[in-house]
């Protein structure tokens, strides 16, 4: 049986158009549902091995309530995920200034004009979906006039592929990423503290006040941050340590081991109730650890209600604020180097 797709109306964006949902099925009983706004993943429903089937990432029930997505549930972020420190950066000589919306910092480009806000083209492709955005040179105070493309993909093995591609007339910054919140046990189960976790990781990344990086790249072992053996994530997340006392629990960049641009097995996580296991694999350099320590109390699909730590978020990126270290990799791109990366989620 090959893979379907299937469009339907899903609601009214607030600026204006119709918001289209894609749902995508193989033969295995696992189905992934994506929207034009923000292309967001607003539904991954997985079999456990007892087959019994589940909808393992939060989100709502209709496209309208997706105009008020303050979480970033599902969303494409960009186009730069995550913090950039002092919400500016200077390139080639020329200084940038971006929306002070996390204190004095930048999160996640612009919390209203972001991709994770934007109607994206789309165009039902062999098994998926792909969608596409214009931006335009200066918008968010971002250089360059980019384009770019995400193709969600799903196959009979299970996995959910993400493919990005960018390309800019300007040097500038692109690093997307997708922020879904997943819930092995089913996105209604609440705390996500039993599921277990392992990171190909022997370094991350510390922070300042506001989840700045300093710039040091730190060894995890002997820290709660070690995740090189696979341990419940809530195992030490509330430990007396001051990385994990800003940011109130796990928000963290983890460094990838043996990085190089070739796509990676770089994590797993596993549902100990349900007996679900989700295995992350991508091309890219850095992975972001968020155990949903700042959900706010909201009402989600059939009525669940979510808060703090009801999913965790694996979102693959560069490094936050990299354009501020330069021993961070580079996310600059444009001029001839385009933006390519791959991220999947595959569940055994």
């Amino acid at each position: 049986m090959a893979i379907t797709v299937e469009a339907r109306p899903f609601g009214k964006a607030s600026e204006g158009g119709d918001i289209i949902l894609y749902k995508i099925k193989n033969s295995k009983g696992m189905e992934a549902s994506v929207i034009n706004l923000g292309a967001i993943l607003t539904a991954l429903k997985v079999p456990a091995p007892n087959g019994e089937i589940a909808d393992v990432v939060l989100g709502f029930d209709n496209g309208d309530a997706y105009n008020d997505n303050r979480s970033v549930f599902g969303a494409v972020v960009g186009p730069h995920a995550n913090r950039i420190g002092g919400a500016a950066f200077t390139l080639d000589g020329v200084e940038y200034k971006l929306a002070k919306n996390d204190n004095a910092n930048n999160l996640h480009s612009d919390a209203k004009k972001g991709y994770q806000n934007c109607l994206w083209n789309a165009e039902i492709v062999q098994d998926g979906v792909c969608f596409s955005l214009e931006d335009p040179d200066g918008n968010m105070g971002f250089p360059g006039n980019k384009n770019l493309q995400i193709i969600y993909t799903l196959d009979e093995e299970n996995g959910l592929t993400l493919r990005y591609h960018g390309s800019s007339d300007k040097r500038t910054l692109l690093n997307p990423t997708n922020h879904s919140y997943f819930n092995l046990e089913g996105h209604a189960a609440g705390n996500i503290a039993g599921h277990t976790l392992w990171l190909k990781a022997d370094y991350y990344t510390p922070v300042v006040a506001g989840a700045i990086p300093t710039g040091e790249i730190s060894p995890v072992k002997g820290t709660p941050m070690d995740f090189t053996t696979e341990k419940s994530m809530g195992k030490e997340i509330d430990a007396d340590m001051e990385q994990l006392k800003l940011t109130g629990g796990y928000d963290h960049n983890f460094v990838i081991t043996g990085a190089d641009g070739s796509l990676q097995h770089i994590a797993t996580a596993k549902a100990p109730k349900s007996g679900r296991v989700m295995e992350v694999y991508t091309t890219l350099p850095g992975v972001q650890f968020y155990a949903g320590n700042f959900i706010d109390e909201q009402i989600g699909k059939d009525g669940a209600v979510y808060n703090k730590r009801s999913g965790f978020c694996l979102e693959t990126q560069y490094f936050p604020d990299s354009i501020h270290h330069e021993n961070f990799p580079s996310c600059v791109f444009g001029e001839g180097r385009d933006y390519d990366s791959v991220t999947v989620y595959r569940f055994a």
